[in-house]
Formats: C-alpha cells, structure tokens, sequence
C-alpha cells in the first residue's frame, strides 16, 4: 500500500471513529470531545494500536501528528473569532478577579504538585499552567440548556472564561520564550521587547490592514476568496509568532481570530473555518491525543499522580475562580456556581499539554495524567452545575412558599 493510500486509510479511520464516539458522548449529556479523545486511547495502543498494524509504515504516525497540528492552529484562530468582548464589559470586575484567580491558584497548586512529585522545575511550572487553562463551552451548554446563561452567574463566567484563556496564552508564551531564551536579565527583556513590537505591529495590521484586505477579496470574482484570505492571515501571523514574537504559533493563530472577529465579514468566514475545522482537523487532533496515551505502560506511582493532579486541578479551580467571583461582588451561592462552572479543562487543556509534549516539557506519564484530567474534570462538570442550579431553585422556592404562608396567615391586629 502507498504512503498516500495508508494516510487516506489512516484518516478514515479517525474521522469515523471521531464522528461516531462525539455522537454518542453528546447523547450521554457531553461534549464530542470527550468521545473522541477516548475512541483515540482505544485505537492507540492501549488496545488496537491503529499504528501497529502491519501494512501501517511508523512514520504514519508522525504525519498525522502533523496534521493534528493544523486542528490545533485552527481551534485557536476560532476561539479568537468568537470571542465577545461586549460579554466581558458587562461583567468586568467579576470577570477580571474570577479570570486572574482562577488561574492563579491552579497555576500555584500545579507548580507546587510537581515539586512534590519530583519533576524538574520547568515541568512543575508547565504543569501549573496546564491546570489554568479552562474551557468553558461544556458549562455554557449546560447553562443553556438551565435556561441560566443570560443570567447575571452565565455572563460572569464567559467573560471570565475569556480573560482566562488570555491569560494562558500569556503565561504560555512567556513561560517559552524565557525558557527558550535564557533566563538572563538581559534575554528576558529581548524577549519581552520582541513580544511587544509583535503585538503591536499585529494589532495595527489587524485594526487597519486586514479589515481593507477583506472588503478587497469580498468583491474579487474568487471560489472561497475570504475563507482563503482568512486561512493565510492565520498561517502567517502563527509563523510571525513564533519566528519573530518568540511566541508559540497558536497565539499569533488566537491573535488572527481576535482581530478577524471584528471584521464585517466576521460571519462568513466563521461558517467556511468552522466547516473545515469540525470536519477534518479537530477530530484529528483530539483522536491523536488519545492515540499518544498507553494505559498499558501507566505505572502506580503515575496513577497517583494522576489522582492528585485530578483534585489540584478542580480545587485550585473552583476555589479560585469563586473567591475570585466573590470578591468581584457575587454572592456566596453564585460565586460557588461560577467556580465550578470553571473546572472543566476540556480541548484548551488538551492544547496546552499539546505544546508540552511537543517542547519536550511532559513526559508520556505526565501527558497521560493531563489527559485523564481533562476527561475528568469535563465529565463532573456538568452534573455538579446542574446540581448548583437545582438547589438554588429548591431554595428560591422554599422561600416564595414561606413568603404565600405568611401573607395566608391572618394579621393579628385584626383579630
């Protein structure tokens, strides 16, 4: 068989099993990703081994690492198309303190669970950031479908999911840079120099340049003409970013997307990349993940690393985006809603450990713990919000009964 042929069959696969596993995980109450990751440790060599097979060459499975490269640039660059700032201005003091909190203790608590477990401090301070990350698209289902993601705890927590993922990527790309550059003070302000001219000059394209460069290709005579253009623009900033911010390319990607977002044309170009994406590359991407994991090798002691990083992840989380949300001016039975609408990791998670495996900061047991913790974290999050949401009607209810009692009773002034 062909290389091409066996990449054809490869992908075939994946893209079937993706499909078929998302289904069934979003019939069970969860988000496609959930299925998809574990159809990948079950065509990986946990069991099937999909890159053992013998009419299967071993560098099939760098190309499809490859390819799930792509899914994860396309996945930032919709994260920036879809981000509402106007949902974060309403909300602002909740989301900012939430947002930095809800990073912040995780971030503390994974870097401190790293040094207890022996890795090096580049590791700990990797896996900190890993548990920083949030995805809240699986929380926002669930408030929708609770007709609560208007509400004022809904709102709250989008725009804090927001400052979160920025923050991340922040941290993220920092974090590298220094790491790649030296820890010189002189490296350091290089790096902080070359980020800053990146972000600026990108900025400037996106506010002036890019908005012109669409309305142009919106009127050529071209097949896909913007979704093209747009395409382009998200390539060339991750390359910039990475070649001259000193950034990782999903930031320049999430950069593109940002600066996309604002566009008039933001729509059409959110239908073509959402097509491409969803039906090709993510599923690639989150099966891959699952394909890296070998159950087999996981060892005890991995396994108790993985149970700690597990309760780290959704106390660090929960605790601090909810202080944070307390103090943001929330009451005490929203702020806990908001932190637990917080714990799921879900597929930002899943990129950051992408980046880790690939720089060489995670090793095998370590990826595979992040993993499990994703899964976990997105599996209890919608039962424990529901939950939540479920006692604060049982309690708004318990309340308007007293209030009809008491207006039954007769006044005793009367009597």
């Amino acid at each position: 068989m062909t290389t091409t042929l066996q990449l054809a069959f490869l992908i075939a696969v994946v893209l079937f099993s993706a499909k078929i596993a998302g289904y069934f995980s979003i019939r069970l109450g969860q988000p496609s990703v959930l299925g998809e990751l574990i159809v990948g440790i079950l065509l990986g060599p946990s069991l099937v081994n999909l890159f053992g097979l013998t009419f299967i060459e071993h560098s099939m499975a760098e190309m499809i690492t490859e390819f799930a490269e792509f899914g994860v640039l396309l996945l930032m660059f919709i994260a920036g198309l879809e981000l509402h700032f106007s949902e974060m201005r309403q909300n602002l003091r909740v989301a900012v303190s939430a947002g930095f909190l809800g990073v912040l203790f995780p971030v503390l608590l994974g870097w401190g669970t790293g040094t207890l477990f022996g890795l090096d401090q580049a590791t700990s301070v990797f896996l900190g950031l890993t548990l920083g990350a949030t995805s809240v698209s699986i929380s926002a289902q669930t408030l929708i479908e609770l007709k609560e993601l208007r509400s004022r705890v809904g709102l709250s927590l989008l725009g804090a999911a927001v400052f979160d993922d920025i923050l991340i990527i922040l941290f993220l790309s920092v974090f590298l840079a220094v790491l790649t550059g030296g820890g010189s003070s002189s490296g350091v302000l290089l790096i902080v120099v070359r980020m800053a001219l990146f972000l600026v000059f990108s900025v400037l394209l996106g506010l002036w340049g890019l908005p012109w460069l669409l309305r142009k290709t919106a009127r050529l005579p071209i097949s896909q003409g913007l979704l093209t253009v747009s395409l382009i623009v998200m390539f060339v900033y991750g390359i910039a970013a990475e070649l001259f911010g000193g950034m990782a390319a999903i930031t320049g990607a999430f950069l593109a997307g940002l600066m996309l977002g604002r566009c008039p044309e933001k729509e059409r170009i959110e239908s073509g990349v959402h097509a491409l994406a969803y039906s090709l590359f993510v599923p690639v991407f989150f099966v891959n993940i699952g394909l890296s994991i070998n159950l087999r090798e996981f060892k005890l002691e991995a396994l108790l690393m993985t149970l700690v990083i597990i309760v780290v992840a959704v106390i660090g989380k929960w605790l601090g985006a909810g202080w944070g949300a307390r103090l943001g001016g929330l009451g005490k039975q929203e702020a806990f809603q908001l932190g637990a609408g917080m714990i799921s990791r879900g597929e930002v998670g899943l990129i950051v450990a992408d980046v880790g495996i690939r720089e060489g900061l995670l090793l095998d047991n370590e990826f595979s713990a992040i993993v499990m913790m994703a899964l976990v974290t997105t599996l209890i999050t919608p039962p424990i919000l529901r939950a939540l949401f479920a006692q604060k009607k049982a309690g708004a209810g318990k309340k308007l009964s007293e209030t009809a009692q008491a207006d039954d009773r007769p006044d005793a002034s009367n009597t």
